[in-house]
């Protein structure tokens, strides 16, 4: 069963795009937890970067295995 070329280019963009955007999360977290003063934006910074690191790890994944083309 083959994928036509666009559609795999959008899917790699696509799981290109979730990486980026978990990176991104993670930065900003971490530019959070520097800056803050007080306790609750620095847990909330720390939630941030935990949530997003999450995301980059099992997103891409869940949707490689989604889009497999070999039908396992």
């Amino acid at each position: 069963m083959n994928v036509p070329l666009a559609t795999a280019r959008r899917r790699w963009l696509i799981i290109g795009g979730v990486r980026l955007a978990g990176a991104g999360g993670a930065l900003l977290g971490l530019i959070l937890v520097g800056r803050a003063i007080t306790w609750g934006p620095k847990i909330l910074g720390v939630a941030l970067v935990l949530s997003a690191m999450l995301m980059m790890m099992v997103v891409p994944a869940s949707l490689a295995r989604r889009w497999r083309s070999d039908g396992r």
